[in-house]
């Protein structure tokens, strides 16, 4: 099973992701799932648009999987997905989703994973709100 960094226009499916990472040697998954929030700063948001370059992306998240492997060696399977186009709130813009044996460890990894990617990885939002909008970085 082969570990997934990707980025997509599709709407991405948390049931098809862990599935993705699941096989008789796991015992233990953990995900985080990214959604678009109706606020930001105290601003209500109408939706996000993300954009990047997928190519670059991917090769970042595939970096963030190896710096996962070398931390934490008893990682199994990572899986990380990244949304990109115009995304309504509510809906998923990221998923992160390891394996492991067992749980010891797991859950530092995904959270190193989910910082990781807001500091490194380039992906940029635009924040539309009712009365403006604005482009940031994923942090």
């Amino acid at each position: 099973m082969a570990d997934i960094y990707r980025v997509t226009r599709d709407v991405l499916s948390v049931d098809e992701i862990v599935a993705g990472v699941t096989d008789a040697a796991v015992g233990a998954v953990v995900t985080f799932v990214g959604v678009v929030r109706g606020t930001s700063e105290g601003r209500q948001v109408r939706y996000l648009e993300y954009e990047a370059y997928p190519e670059m992306a991917e090769r970042t998240l595939a970096q963030i999987g190896k710096e996962i492997r070398a931390h934490w060696p008893d990682i199994l399977h990572v899986t990380i997905v990244h949304r990109v186009g115009r995304l309504e709130i509510g809906e998923t813009a990221v998923v992160i989703a390891l394996a492991a044996a067992h749980r010891p460890g797991v859950f530092d990894a995904l959270r190193f994973a989910i910082d990781r990617l807001k500091e490194i990885v380039p992906i940029w939002k635009k924040e539309v709100w009712i009365d403006g909008e604005e482009w940031r970085s994923e942090r």
